[in-house]
């Protein structure tokens, strides 16, 4: 059983809990704070971090305090499914202090070790009444879980939820600007090909998939994107267009 902090550990926790939620730390060092902090109350033998993925439904796995780095980002869970993903639906803890692969809502994942551990304390990640993921304790001996590790697991969970969202919205926020970075730089390539292509036809009378053949298979001789030897085709152009306009000498 974990003693009870006193309170200068429960205001260092709380100044802790405030500096991080204040920081601008990245998504993945803020899922390292949540088990830092989570061992520290609990004095757990393990620690997991789900988030949940809306356009899936699912919670997944993206923090541990046992290394599982196969498994981060790819162990997911639906929304109601295993405990994690009943804490996500119902928004509420559960507690079991022995025996917990036992409990009808378990769901057992080869290869994770806490998954054979007894007892288990789950609560959900919140911000504005929503779920955003659970953090899951795990111990490997029967443990009862007492009021205060609850309420200060509860209450981790509570606060460190608004700063997971805000972690989780800049990095959709970063991902979606280097999509559309992305979109951008295909567009641009499609029009350097298609007025590359328009220029072999005109230059050498070839049909229009002719010069895609001829664009193309240079690119895989030379080892050069096509978007390169489409610029090298217009400066050439660019150039003998600017030479014959010249006045000569």
């Amino acid at each position: 059983m974990c003693a009870i902090q006193p309170p200068s550990s429960q205001v260092a926790l709380l100044h802790r809990i405030s500096s991080v939620v204040s920081s601008q730390r990245s998504l993945d060092e803020m899922l390292g704070e949540i088990v830092g902090l989570t061992s520290q109350v609990t004095d757990c033998d393990a620690c997991l971090v789900y988030l949940l993925e809306h356009e899936t439904a699912e919670v997944v796995l993206r923090a541990s305090q046992v290394p599982h780095a196969a498994d981060l980002g790819n162990l997911r869970m639906k929304v109601g499914e295993g405990i994690a993903g009943w804490v996500a639906e119902h928004k509420s803890v559960v507690a079991l202090s022995s025996n917990a692969p036992s409990d009808n809502r378990f769901k057992y994942f080869k290869g994770l070790v806490e998954d054979t551990y007894q007892a288990m304390l789950s609560v959900p990640l919140v911000t504005g009444g929503d779920v955003v993921g659970v953090i899951n304790v795990h111990h490997r001996d029967a443990h009862r879980y007492t009021a205060d590790e609850v309420a200060l697991l509860t209450f981790i969970g509570e606060q460190m939820g608004v700063a997971v969202a805000n972690s989780m919205l800049a990095e959709q926020n970063a991902r979606l600007r280097e999509e559309t970075e992305d979109m951008k730089r295909q567009l641009e390539t499609r029009k350097l090909v298609e007025r590359a292509k328009g220029l072999l036809q005109s230059r050498h009378n070839l049909t229009e998939e002719e010069a895609y053949l001829r664009l193309r298979n240079e690119s895989r001789r030379l080892r050069r994107p096509m978007r390169d030897l489409a610029e090298a085709i217009i400066l050439a152009e660019d150039l003998s267009r600017k030479a014959e306009s010249s006045p000569t000498s």
